[in-house]
C-alpha cells in the first residue's frame, strides 16, 4: 500500500505550525488527535490505495491547512502554492462547489469534505494536463468522485461513532459487579 504521504512531512508540517501558532510552546498532539485529522488520515489511506498510479492527483486538506497528497512527489510538481489553495477552499466556503479552476497546466476542481456531524475540510481533485475544456466534458465523473469521497467520510464518521459507543458499552459493562462475577 502507498501511504498518501510521507508522514514525517505531514508530522513535521503540523508540529511546525503548532509551535508557529502557540509563540514557540509546543502541543504537538493537540493537532495529530484531533477527530478532524484523524478522520482526514483514515479517509486518505482508504481512496488513494484505491486511485490509478497515473489518474488525479487527490489532496485530502482539513481546515487548519494540513494537506495529505494522494502522491506527494506529483504532487509538489504541480507547483500549486498554499495560498492557492487557500483560496480555493475560501471559495468553498463562500458557498461556490465545486469550484473548478486551472493551476499552471493542470485543472483544479475542490469540495468541501464533511461528515454528518462535522466539516472536516476539503477534497481537492488535481488533473495534470487537463484543459478546462477536458475537465468540463468529465465534470460528472469527476463529480461523482467527489460525492464518493464524502460518502466515504460519512460511513468512516459513522463507524467511528459506533466503534466509541461499542467502546463505552464495554466499559460500563466491566464496571458492573453483576457482570464480574
Amino acid at each position: 500500500m502507498k501511504l498518501p504521504c510521507d508522514y514525517t512531512e505531514a508530522f513535521a508540517g503540523i508540529v511546525f505550525r503548532e509551535v508557529k501558532a502557540k509563540g514557540g510552546a509546543m502541543n504537538m498532539y493537540d493537532s495529530l488527535s484531533s477527530p478532524g485529522c484523524m478522520l482526514n488520515e483514515q479517509i486518505a489511506r482508504q481512496i488513494f490505495d484505491v486511485l490509478p498510479e497515473q489518474g488525479p492527483v487527490m489532496v485530502i486538506m482539513d481546515r487548519d491547512g494540513n494537506c495529505w497528497p494522494s502522491d506527494s512527489e506529483r504532487f509538489s510538481k504541480l507547483n500549486i502554492s498554499q495560498s492557492f489553495l487557500r483560496e480555493l477552499c475560501s471559495k468553498i466556503d463562500d458557498g461556490a462547489e465545486p469550484v473548478v479552476t486551472q493551476a499552471n497546466d493542470c485543472s483544479v476542481v475542490a469540495s468541501q469534505l464533511a461528515g454528518e456531524q462535522t466539516n472536516y475540510g476539503y477534497v481537492i481533485i488535481a488533473l495534470p494536463q487537463y484543459s478546462p475544456e477536458s475537465t468540463l466534458i468529465n465534470i460528472d465523473l469527476i463529480e461523482t468522485l467527489l460525492n464518493q469521497t464524502g460518502l466515504i467520510a460519512k460511513l468512516i464518521e459513522e463507524n467511528n461513532f459506533l466503534q466509541e459507543l461499542q467502546m463505552k458499552q464495554f466499559g460500563l459493562y466491566g464496571q458492573n459487579p453483576i457482570a464480574s462475577n
